[in-house]
């Protein structure tokens, strides 16, 4: 496995701002936000939690698969703030997957 970099500053501010159009703490709200972001790039499990306020992130990805969107799951090496190294998932849409409101 290879250890992942940080995520960029880009990516980053990207995520923020779907997390500030999504507002709400609900798992539909965090279903949409993190939809959103997988049609924009692949969402580590890190980056839903820090950046998407998305804190049970393999939950919302299955709520997902089970509304029809192909959602495939990486395992990756990353590196915590901290200099732990974690294995999490790496979620992507698959391509060609319709892109449609969370359910």
């Amino acid at each position: 496995m290879e250890k992942e970099k940080a995520t960029s500053s880009e990516k980053k501010a990207a995520l923020e701002t779907i997390r500030a159009e999504f507002k709400g703490t609900d798992t539909n709200t965090q279903c949409a936000r993190l939809l959103e972001a997988l049609g924009r790039f692949p969402v580590t499990t890190f980056e839903a939690m820090r950046f998407l306020d998305v804190y049970h992130c393999p939950a919302r990805v299955m709520q997902l698969r089970k509304a029809g969107h192909r959602i495939t799951t990486h395992r990756q090496s990353v590196l915590t703030e901290a200099g732990v190294k974690h294995t999490v998932g790496l979620y992507s849409l698959e391509s060609g997957a319709g892109y449609e409101a969370a359910a």
